[in-house]
């Protein structure tokens, strides 16, 4: 018995980032469940989207989970996914649509969506979850806006992602030279763009490749992973497919490898002559990770590719007010693993429900 979840979806009017409520109708509202709930806002990583924390099931998603735990769950989607795309000024089809990376989502989006959440139900504070890129805009958030860490009665990071000085994944070898550098001919060409394009060659070429073959799909899954996928669920795979990817902004991708490059959590590098009209210095300035003084937990894999246990490490190096460091006692969990595994529930989805439980006195 799943009561109805909550899809943010995004505007920007004139400017302003707006979250409209969209209704997830995942099953009818009971009667009796009209008592208010504590709200938590679910927010996904790179290339995906809301779906995500549904794509498991009813028995597994977190989102299910929460809601039958007896939460008001609300999923977030970032600017510029299939879901997030209305500009009532500026087509989709123009540079200065996708001139944004997640630095503005971490500074705009999300405290508009929290704004709203708390608005619309009454409360006063808001849990968090996020994976992945969802993870790195709460840290943008609180370390930009210290004002929002009152807001948040508890942050859970699944897959946290802020360094990446020992990613072993493909993409930060392959494509980490060629644009982690401000001013470089590929940097040039790719700024401003739509980032692996959610449209119908790439739908026909995903759809297509991953009923010709599991293996097309379970090594498509790795190559942007690295981690294998003996704990992944082929279902969940297939609902991703059918939105995923999801769209994204090209600078969202080259800010995360000039992080890899850099060794640095730092604002985006316009090279130096843009970086001083902007920060008033040659390079961009760090995060500030001690201003994040909301309750936060990590849950990381040893697996993870991306963002792997050394620097998670640093991560906890440089958070000084961290509540919790939570590391999957599983040996193959990976950075995807987090969103599709078959035992997700009880190494991740159970765990986080537990702690929010504590903080509401359960």
């Amino acid at each position: 018995m799943n009561p109805i979840v909550y899809a943010l979806l995004f505007s920007l009017v004139a400017g302003l980032a707006l979250a409209e409520k969209s209704d997830y109708c995942l099953s009818e509202i009971l009667k009796n469940q009209n008592e208010k709930r504590p709200p938590i806002l679910l927010q996904h990583g790179l290339f995906s989207n809301s779906d995500c924390w549904l794509s498991s099931g009813p028995d597994n998603s977190l989102a299910y989970l929460l809601a039958d735990a007896g939460y008001d769950v609300w999923l977030g989607n970032a600017r510029g996914n299939i879901y997030s795309r209305n500009n009532v000024l500026i087509s989709l089809n123009s540079h200065k649509f996708w001139h944004f990376d997640w630095h503005e989502i971490g500074t705009i989006d999300i405290p508009a969506m929290i704004d709203y959440i708390l608005a619309d139900t009454g409360f006063d504070q808001i849990h968090y979850a996020g994976h992945s890129q969802g993870t790195t805009v709460y840290l943008v958030m609180l370390s930009e806006r210290p004002e929002y860490n009152a807001l948040i009665k508890s942050g859970h990071l699944l897959a946290p992602c802020a360094f990446f000085e020992h990613g072993t994944s493909f993409i930060f070898n392959a494509l980490g030279p060629l644009v982690g550098t401000p001013g470089g001919i590929w940097n040039q060409l790719l700024v401003d763009t739509e980032l692996i394009p959610h449209n119908n060659l790439v739908n026909r070429l995903v759809d297509n490749g991953c009923h010709l073959s599991n293996s097309i799909c379970n090594n498509a899954f790795i190559m942007f992973a690295n981690g294998g996928y003996v704990n992944s669920n082929a279902s969940s795979m297939n609902v991703l497919i059918e939105t995923h990817p999801a769209g994204s902004s090209s600078n969202q991708g080259i800010h995360f490898l000039q992080l890899w490059k850099s060794l640095k959590f730092r604002q985006y590098d316009w090279g130096t002559k843009k970086n001083n009209e902007l920060y008033g210095q040659d390079l961009p300035p760090d995060y500030d990770l001690s201003k994040i003084v909301a309750p936060t937990h990590l849950y990381s894999s040893n697996n993870d590719a991306l963002c792997g246990p050394e620097d998670v490490n640093t991560l906890v190096e440089n958070f000084p007010h961290l509540t919790e460091d939570y590391r999957v006692p599983v040996q193959s969990f990976n950075h995807l693993d987090f969103i599709i595994a078959k035992n997700m529930k009880e190494l991740i989805n159970d765990p986080i429900i537990e702690r929010i439980n504590t903080y509401e006195g359960r």
